[in-house]
């Protein structure tokens, strides 16, 4: 017979894991956590910029993460919570270039909110050449 307090730890690990949604909740504990991040190292200016952000940091932790852990083929660490704290770091770290990303783009589009089409367009095949020169 196990002692009680063992088993009792353990049904409540069980309900929390179940309350959290299992995996599923694991993932989102991972974009959580990056949009926190992000958030508190540089606020939006708004609610419109706040929403987008927080939108585009789950997406990228949700989605990059699922393929980085895909591509770097460590599916099967979702087979312990160990291995599901892994797993929530590699969609953390996918969450974070989302933001960075979109941030880029606000700024970007701030600086340049009376310029014409042409002038955009002129701008981005500047940039696109000197990545290419770069690289």
């Amino acid at each position: 017979m196990s002692e009680p307090i063992s088993g009792a730890a353990a049904a409540g690990a069980a309900v929390g894991w179940k309350a959290l949604g299992g995996l599923a909740g694991a993932a989102g504990i991972g974009a959580g956590f990056a949009s926190y991040i992000v958030m508190t190292m540089t606020k939006p200016k708004d609610d419109k910029e706040f929403r987008v952000s927080m939108a585009s940091t789950i997406a990228g932790s949700l989605l990059g993460g699922a393929a980085a852990i895909k591509y770097f083929g460590i599916e099967h660490w979702s087979k312990d919570i160990i291995g599901l704290m892994g797993q929530g770091g590699v969609m953390l770290t996918c969450g974070l270039p989302a933001w960075l990303i979109i941030r880029a783009l606000f700024r970007y589009i701030e600086k340049r909110k009376d310029a014409g089409i042409d002038e955009l367009v002129a701008d981005g095949a500047k940039a696109v050449k000197a990545i290419k020169d770069a690289v």
